[in-house]
């Protein structure tokens, strides 16, 4: 056994984990991360999804945006739909819960042994302003614990150059004249020639992951493939509210 391994169960024995509930911190005292009560309040991507971006769909085909303009990554999966108690899950990690990554970093890397073996994984940046505000990079975490779960390097392969405007109202052409010139890939060598997985929080539009997948393919990567800890439900021809990536 590893010595970080055997001092982390030394820890959880002294002091167990998961005795209140992720979402509510109703106590537990089950080992799980969710109350029974919050549990139903959570809805996973594991019925009807869209083959290709991930996303919950009404029917098990491939949804319209992705007919229409096929993303640059080769696959997408994702662990819940942004709603409800997802939703508020994944504010709640962005707005200083970090202990989340865990729970949400495990549940991503579980997802992601459906995908075909990546070389490493890396993640969605964010601006150093935005990282100096909230403290943490909530991508970067989930990335780290995926590594770890999966076994495979952790890259840091890209950086982000300024904020953008909110995406849920732009038009496709739109989104990508938003996003041009936003992301960098600042490690070419560490993305050559490598099939990559990029975590992010959570799947909205889709313009970052497709416009980021677009640089680190443009580096010499093989392959692009995504793994986010939510996405919003497919609903075509209504409004997208809730959409800001």
């Amino acid at each position: 056994m590893k010595t970080r391994q055997f001092f982390v169960k030394i820890r959880d024995l002294i002091f167990p984990q998961n005795i209140t509930c992720d979402l509510c911190g109703a106590e537990i005292f089950d080992g799980g991360h969710l109350c029974a009560k919050c549990e139903k309040t959570i809805t996973y991507n594991d019925k009807t999804v869209c083959p290709v971006c991930g996303r919950k769909t009404k029917r098990a085909e491939i949804c319209a945006e992705c007919k229409a303009c096929a993303p640059r990554y080769k696959k997408g999966v994702s662990v819940l739909v942004y709603s409800g108690g997802g939703a508020q899950l994944i504010k709640k990690f962005k707005s200083g819960a970090k202990y989340l990554k865990d729970f949400l970093g495990g549940l991503m890397a579980e997802k992601a042994k459906k995908l075909p073996p990546c070389d490493a994984v890396t993640y969605v940046p964010i601006t150093k302003k935005r990282r100096r505000q909230r403290g943490y990079n909530q991508a970067e975490l989930l990335a780290k614990v995926i590594s770890e779960k999966l076994d495979i390097p952790l890259i840091h392969a890209l950086e982000k150059r300024r904020d953008t405007d909110e995406q849920k109202s732009l038009s496709l052409k739109e989104r990508a004249e938003n996003l041009k010139g936003c992301f960098r890939v600042c490690d070419r060598a560490a993305v050559k020639g490598k099939t990559l997985l990029l975590a992010d929080d959570v799947l909205t539009t889709g313009a970052t992951a497709d416009g980021i997948c677009s640089e680190l393919l443009s580096a010499g990567a093989k392959a692009v493939f995504l793994v986010t800890a939510a996405s919003v439900e497919y609903k075509p021809f209504t409004d997208k509210e809730n959409m800001t990536h």
